[in-house]
């Protein structure tokens, strides 16, 4: 190990220089899974889906398959990204599963790739 940076398998420990006053903890599994989150919405396909949320409020996977003309699988394994993603969410009523856009998720998300983006 090279001076004071700490190293195990998903965390990097860099420490503090003149241009940062603290240590910075570089968590690799956490950026793979922000990673993800970003990949989940730069598709085209997952972005058309999420326009379709947004003009429609919540729908069905039936509804967005059809509005979309896509094979139901398709859709719905796109739709199964964005929930892990946390960009959808899911609302039951009765036997039918609607999905919605998470706003507050995809505002926090778009709050930090400005942030990501001002340096």
């Amino acid at each position: 190990m090279k001076g004071n940076n700490a190293v195990n398998e998903d965390v990097l420990i860099l420490s503090k220089d003149q241009d940062v006053n603290s240590d910075i903890k570089l968590d690799f599994a956490a950026t793979k899974k922000a990673a993800m989150i970003l990949r989940a919405i730069n598709h085209k396909l997952r972005q058309s889906i999420i326009k379709l949320l947004e003009s429609n409020g919540k729908l069905t996977v039936t509804e967005i398959y059809v509005k979309l003309r896509l094979e139901q699988s398709v859709a719905s394994q796109h739709l199964a990204i964005l929930r892990k993603a946390g960009i959808v969410k899911t609302e039951r009523e009765g036997k039918f599963i609607y999905y919605s856009l998470d706003k507050r998720r995809i505002a926090k998300i778009t709050e930090l790739v400005d942030e990501m983006l001002e340096a």
